[in-house]
């Protein structure tokens, strides 16, 4: 099976006459399309919002769009709140779900009208401190299970050994705390795996929310306006992978919905999202050229984009599938390791993969980077971050950030006597 590439070699070969390789380009049409079908498969439900994870893809032309088809924006940091206010999100479209916070985040959030989630109940404490001895009126705590998330298909994932959220018990807590603060809407929050690729995810784990919501209520006396499924809907990386029917989700989630909440007099409870990958992964991609090979123990074409530009292949060895543009119809006949130039050994896009034959001046398309590719970049051997562009509906490309320059690398430097020199040396290339 093959994955297809939402620009031809043709288009390509006329973007890098204005924009060089390498660079992230997005679909808007796929994106639109796609958060409008997010939107349908939970329009039963009347408060449904996605809460897009802003650390997925921070740019502000992206978030835009998103906005426009009635998204939020879910915020893990102090610059992801700034980058949500600059486009005019405030207020309940924001929610903030950290970890380990400083004291002005939550201050920061709070000046917005966001919706904090606190992750532990050490933190409610600390953020009424830093709020002045208040809290807002809507606030929503994290839960962790704990032990092993599994569901008919097997283990999903072992939230016993994760850092996020709090236990049963200090949830209950936590709202009794929160309650006595004079907090007066509640949420509840919960991420129990990652990238899950099955339509069952969604609604395994709203049945265990909406039960433990009824829980809290009847116990707590606190009144739960939303509940928040969180992120860890998956996209299909390998191209014999079945993608997530988000219909069959939503109607899934409908289902646990009018079985447990309803019934309970829950029935006005707000349903939210918080998906990165799902509403971008697929439409973003990296585009890189072919500018070496070598031939020794093993066959590599080294390409100009390296780890800094995609880093997930070296950090968990994750497979995003290649599509060498002008020769989707080639046989896959060579088995090539795709590199970067770091000097990391496991700076490889792909190890042992058949392709076709790869000629010096191909272009690359590595699919499915649209989330938690350019955002987790670096600079490591003083590699610049790359640009990235839009795809518009109407056919046209428009650059959403532009590529970085040596004089960004440095001008953190501007303080010290050496900057002259390097400004000197900058302008050379200038």
């Amino acid at each position: 099976m093959m994955k297809k590439a939402f620009v031809t070699k043709q288009q390509v070969e006329e973007i890098v006459k204005k924009y060089p390789t390498p660079f992230h380009i997005y679909d808007e049409k796929g994106i639109i399309e796609n958060a409008r079908a997010v939107k349908k498969a939970f329009e039963w439900n009347k408060g449904f919002r996605e809460y897009f994870a802003v650390k997925a893809t921070p740019n502000p032309v992206i978030l835009d769009i998103l906005k426009k088809e009635g998204c939020g924006f879910d915020c893990s940091s102090l610059t992801e709140l700034m980058l949500s206010k600059a486009i005019g999100a405030s207020g309940d479209l924001i929610m903030f779900s950290s970890n380990d916070t400083p004291a002005e985040e939550f201050v920061y959030t709070d000046k917005l009208g966001g919706i904090i989630n606190f992750d532990d109940i050490t933190l409610i404490e600390y953020a009424k401190e830093a709020l002045g001895g208040r809290m807002p009126e809507t606030v929503s705590c994290r839960y962790n299970p704990g032990g092993v998330f599994t569901m008919s298909n097997g283990i999903m994932d072992n939230p016993g050994d994760s850092k996020y959220g709090m236990t049963k018990e200090q949830l209950f807590e936590s709202f009794r705390m929160l309650k006595d603060m004079g907090v007066k809407n509640f949420g509840i929050h919960a991420f129990l795996a990652s990238n899950t690729v099955t339509n069952e995810y969604y609604p395994t784990l709203a049945g265990q929310l909406f039960e433990l919501a009824v829980e809290l209520e009847k116990e707590t006396g606190a009144d739960i306006k939303f509940i928040n499924l969180s992120g860890g809907v998956g996209i299909p990386y390998t191209p014999d992978q079945t993608g997530n029917d988000i219909a069959e989700i939503g109607a899934g989630v409908k289902e646990q919905y009018e079985k447990i909440l309803t019934p309970n007099g829950m029935g006005d409870v707000a349903i939210y999202t918080e998906m990165g990958r799902f509403m971008l992964g697929p439409y973003g991609a990296l585009v890189t050229q072919a500018i070496h090979e070598k031939h020794i123990y093993k066959e590599y074409i080294g390409v100009d984009a390296c780890a800094v530009n995609l880093m997930r292949p070296a950090m968990y060895g994750s497979y995003h599938h290649i599509t060498v543009l002008g020769k989707e119809d080639a046989p896959l006949d060579h088995v090539y390791d795709v590199t970067g130039s770091l000097c990391e050994n496991n700076d490889k896009f792909a190890i042992d993969r058949e392709l076709p034959k790869i000629d010096m001046g191909d272009y690359l398309f590595i699919h499915d980077t649209g989330a938690h590719g350019f955002s987790m970049g670096y600079n490591y051997n003083g590699k610049l971050w790359s640009s990235e562009l839009l795809l518009k509906e109407d056919g046209s490309v428009e650059m959403i950030r532009r590529a970085e320059t040596p004089r960004d690398y440095f001008a953190t430097f501007d303080n010290l006597p050496v900057y002259a020199e390097l400004d000197s040396i900058m302008k050379e290339f200038e």
